[in-house]
C-alpha cells in the first residue's frame, strides 16, 4: 500500500478521541478490535498479520503519556525515543513536556501513517523509523519511553536486555505497563500508579492498575 492509501484507510476506519487517562491528546482510534484487524488483512491482502496496536490507546501508553505529562521535567528539552510507539501517544506526550525531540519506533507499517496523522492532530513534530531498534544499541538519545512491550516472549526478554543495555550507557528508561505476563519488576523502581480506563475489547478488565517504573 503506499503512503496514500495507508492514511485513507486509517483516516476511513478510525475516529479522533481523546483517550481517558490522557484527555490532553487527540488520536485516530478505533472502536473495536477485530473488524480494524480484518479490514488490515484484507486492505494488505495478507493473512495472520499482527494486531493493528496502532488503533488503540493501551493501558501502559496511557499511564506512561500521563506520568509524561504530569512530570516534564522527566523529558523537557531532551531527545526522546518512543518505543514501539504504536499510535505515538508516548512520543505526542513528551513533545506536549517539552521534549526536544521525539523519534518513534515500531516495525508496523501502519504506523509511521498513524504516528504522523496523529501528530498532525496534536500541533507536535515527531520523527519516525521502522527499523528494527532490537538488531543495535538504542539511537543517540537521553530518554527512552517504553509501554505494553511485555505481552509475549522472546520479545518482553529481548526489549529488557535492550533497555537494560541503554541505561548502562546513562540513558533513562521509562516503562509503563499494566502487570502484563512478561513483565518483571526486577530492578525497576516504582513512579506512579494509575487505574486506567479501557475497554473489554482490548483488556481483561475495563479498568486496569497500570504503573510506571524507571530502570534503577
Amino acid at each position: 500500500m503506499t503512503v496514500a492509501d495507508r492514511r485513507a484507510f486509517i483516516l476511513a476506519n478510525t475516529r479522533l478521541q481523546r483517550p481517558p487517562h490522557t484527555p490532553e491528546i487527540e488520536l485516530y482510534l478505533a472502536d473495536e478490535i477485530t473488524p480494524i484487524w480484518r479490514m488490515t488483512e484484507e486492505a494488505l491482502g495478507e493473512m495472520g498479520v499482527p494486531p493493528p496496536f496502532w488503533a488503540f490507546a493501551w493501558a501502559g501508553g496511557q499511564a506512561l503519556g500521563r506520568y509524561v505529562l504530569d512530570h516534564p521535567e522527566s523529558v523537557a528539552g531532551k531527545r526522546v525515543i518512543d518505543f514501539a510507539a504504536g499510535s505515538g501517544l508516548v512520543g505526542i506526550a513528551a513533545m506536549k513536556a517539552g521534549a526536544a525531540s521525539a523519534l518513534c519506533a515500531d516495525v508496523d507499517g501502519f504506523c509511521a501513517d498513524a504516528v504522523a496523522l496523529n501528530a498532525e492532530a496534536n500541533g507536535v513534530a515527531l520523527a519516525f523509523t521502522a527499523a528494527d531498534l532490537l538488531d543495535r544499541p538504542a539511537p543517540d538519545a537521553e530518554v527512552i519511553l517504553a509501554s505494553d512491550i511485555s505481552y509475549e516472549q522472546p520479545l518482553a526478554g529481548r526489549v529488557r536486555t535492550w533497555l537494560a543495555e541503554a541505561r548502562a550507557r546513562g540513558v533513562t528508561v521509562l516503562m509503563g505497563d499494566p502487570r502484563r505476563t512478561y513483565f518483571s519488576t526486577e530492578g525497576l523502581i516504582p513512579l506512579a500508579e494509575y487505574q486506567v480506563e479501557t475497554t473489554r475489547e482490548l483488556e481483561d478488565f475495563a479498568v486496569k492498575r497500570t504503573g510506571v517504573w524507571a530502570f534503577a
